[in-house]
């Protein structure tokens, strides 16, 4: 018996197997009537080119559709609905899974090789922190090729897999943080915000004299020369040696 989730396309319940079966190319293919003009892959596409240049609410199914010239309705015979459209999305930015064997043979260089690479999609794909937000969504062979392949690096780390996967969620977690800020950053507002704390605390310093004392120090200045995702990484890389060495003792 199929499984059923939240509702799709028309309000309907999800059919969670029919799902799985489309992100994995293994949807029942028709036998009779005319030859599919578009496929999945062309949809999710266009649905992707939709979402970079105006975010994850533009690729709906009504503007996907006038894509193709077609309604709405006539992309329900290839995609459910925009719960499955997104899925395919997914699917589609990550279809390039990273090759990390120029990165070394150490866990540790191979780990960072993967967070860039996937940051660097991030980036190229702000929507992609919303679709897909920690959530027990259906994954595709793309989605779980990236996950393979972040936890085929560590495997040398002589870890456990439960430990493998505390890890793994550490590093996306940093990814996803540091994507999240960039899609968050604003010049002119950051600009304001910085001056306008910056008075404040001339103000109240005795109020806040931890806080005063780090701006002072440049704690918020801008700085180039650190690269975020790279500092991160070594700290939490740190502490998974730590761990390596504490276990080995």
């Amino acid at each position: 018996m199929a499984g059923t989730g939240k509702a799709s396309g028309g309000g309907r319940p999800r059919d969670l197997r029919a799902g799985m079966a489309l992100l994995w190319g293994e949807q029942d293919q028709p036998t009779r009537g005319p030859k599919p003009s578009l496929t999945p892959r062309r949809i999710a596409a266009a649905a992707v080119a939709l979402a970079d240049a105006d975010g994850l609410d533009a690729a709906s199914m009504s503007k996907v559709g006038a894509e193709f010239g077609v309604s709405a309705m006539a992309l329900y015979r290839y995609v459910p609905g925009k719960a499955e459209l997104v899925e395919l999305m997914v699917e589609s930015v990550l279809e390039e899974l990273p090759d990390l064997t120029l990165a070394g043979d150490g866990w540790r260089d191979r780990l960072k090789e993967w967070a860039r690479r996937s940051l660097d999609v991030y980036r190229a794909h702000p929507w992609l922190l919303a679709a897909t937000a920690m959530r027990r969504q259906l994954v595709g062979p793309n989605q779980l090729g990236w996950l393979d392949a972040a936890l085929a690096a560590l495997e040398p780390a002589s870890l456990t897999g439960p430990e493998r996967h505390q890890v793994f969620l550490l590093v996306i977690g940093q990814v996803r943080n540091l994507a999240q800020q960039a899609l968050d950053f604003d010049e002119d507002h950051d600009r304001e915000w910085t001056a306008l704390t910056g008075e404040l605390l001339d103000r109240h310093a005795d109020r806040f004299p931890a806080l005063t004392r780090a701006l002072a120090d440049g704690a918020f200045a801008p700085t180039p020369a650190v690269d975020p995702l790279d500092f991160g990484l070594e700290r939490v890389l740190d502490g998974v040696e730590a761990l390596i060495a504490r276990d080995r003792a």
